[in-house]
């Protein structure tokens, strides 16, 4: 690391505990997460024996997680365990079941139990006891949409300049500059792993304003309207070239169409029920030859020849991985690159023969289906029960509009992470918030009841948190 990397690194903790201090601890920790993850140095860690490393993606958990000790100890009281989150517990210690199952030893599947935890199971948690209510996910989805914001002038400047920030910021280059050239110039990369990444993320900001600004939850920002801010946005979107994040911007205005003119959940419930179809589908070996046809076929036309190849080459490795990894079906191969398939080249050096580019491929090789399918529960099942406590006609309230916004964004990355691997603790933080919500609210059921259909309707409409 060189010494502005560390010296950002050892700030980020410091500079928490004074957000808890002057600021309403919500909001410190929305401004904690995002911040972290929109300027923290890539590949910047510490390492320390026994404990996960400290880096971009622990660095606000370890904060938070302190200023909580030191400030607000008794929100850890309020937790309490619910069966919504069963499914990342599961998932935060499959590794040690893959480890135990592959002879890899105890300290091996402890070891990855705890750095599972920090990076997936401390975010959800947070979410859990900080953001589990209307006020908690308004704040979050405001904080990505003017992190998006605030990323646009940063944007533009490496869609000019060529990605350069993290050059000049920290000292160094974080990833392939070759990757950054995309259509004739520069996809932006900023301070994230990748330009995939801003993409994503730049897609959520996005919808998430086009959301807000429908549903009247916020009319201008810094002074400036939110007509003027969120086609800024758009267009800052579009220039950072992502096809894929063009395509899951797509699937979200259809989602928001079909709640604001139609009043149904349907493209979003059906986009949820793809991922965990496609995923079994391929898991199970099930994806024909003709039907991978048919697939890159109808990219071809929608995208352009370039595209639809690269959605091939993916999908050719994902076959051989898949192929390996049930042979450990049930809970992977473990750790250690044991899930990758190699041959060994004329100087007797390992070459793998595949690319792992997905997550779900990832996941399933090293965890196998108990770990592909709990961290798809974990993340989608608060978002299903969420529409069912709260119908599509009520997405537009301004009290339920950005818990709904930030959801559709989660059920986008999770479709992301079919083709990518781009880790972002905003997500499972907001998974976690949208669990605490659905489990600590009361029932409508109830009132159903207990009153006439008119009647609930009213309140439905005048008191949309008691649902």
């Amino acid at each position: 690391m060189t010494p502005q990397a560390q010296l950002a690194m050892l700030a980020w903790i410091p500079l928490l505990l004074y957000l808890f201090i002057r600021l309403p601890v919500q909001k410190a920790v929305v401004i904690g997460f995002i911040g972290a993850w929109l300027f923290l140095p890539q590949k910047a860690a510490f390492s320390f024996i026994g404990f996960p490393d400290y880096n971009r993606v622990s660095a606000a958990s370890y904060g938070i997680l302190l200023a909580t000790c030191i400030f607000d100890v008794g929100r850890f009281h309020s937790f309490k365990f619910g069966w919504l989150d069963l499914p990342m517990l599961i998932w935060c210690v499959s590794p040690l079941a893959s480890s135990l199952s592959n002879g890899l030893g105890l300290y091996d599947g402890l070891s990855a139990t705890l750095s599972e935890t920090v990076q997936w199971g401390f975010p959800y948690f947070l979410g859990r006891i900080y953001l589990n209510d209307f006020k908690g996910l308004r704040l979050l989805a405001m904080g990505i949409f003017l992190g998006g914001m605030v990323y646009v002038p940063l944007c533009l400047f490496e869609v000019r300049m060529s990605p350069q920030l993290h050059n000049m910021v920290y000292g160094y280059f974080p990833h392939s500059f070759l990757q950054t050239i995309r259509y004739g110039g520069f996809r932006p990369q900023v301070f994230m792993q990748h330009g995939l990444a801003v993409g994503v993320w730049m897609m959520a900001a996005t919808l998430v304003g086009i959301w807000l600004w429908q549903a009247g939850v916020i009319k201008q920002v810094w002074g400036i309207p939110m007509k003027w801010l969120v086609p800024l946005l758009l267009i800052t979107f579009i220039l950072c070239k992502s096809t894929g994040a063009w395509l899951l911007c797509g699937f979200g205005l259809v989602i928001i169409f079909a709640a604001r003119w139609l009043n149904t959940a349907l493209p979003l419930l059906f986009l949820i029920g793809g991922i965990f179809f496609y995923q079994y589908y391929v898991a199970t070996g099930q994806l024909t030859p003709q039907q991978q046809d048919q697939m890159i076929s109808v990219m071809t036309q929608i995208t352009n020849e370039q595209r639809a190849s690269s959605l091939e080459f993916r999908m050719d490795n994902e076959e051989i991985l898949g192929d390996k990894a049930r042979q450990q079906i049930i809970f992977g191969w473990g750790g250690w690159g044991r899930n990758r398939v190699t041959e060994y080249n004329w100087r007797g050096e390992p070459v793998d023969v595949a690319v792992t580019d997905s997550f779900w491929i990832i996941t399933f090789g090293t965890k196998g289906l108990v770990g592909l399918f709990s961290i798809n529960a974990a993340m989608l099942l608060p978002v299903v029960i969420l529409c069912r406590r709260y119908p599509a006609q009520y997405w537009f309230n301004p009290k339920v509009a950005p818990a709904i916004a930030v959801a559709v964004t989660v059920t986008l990355y999770m479709n992301d992470n079919l083709i990518n691997s781009m880790f972002n603790p905003v997500f499972p933080l907001i998974s976690g918030g949208i669990a605490g919500l659905v489990l600590q609210g009361s029932d409508m059921k109830v009132q159903r009841r207990s009153l006439p259909r008119g009647k609930v309707r009213r309140i439905q409409q005048r008191h949309p948190s008691s649902n």
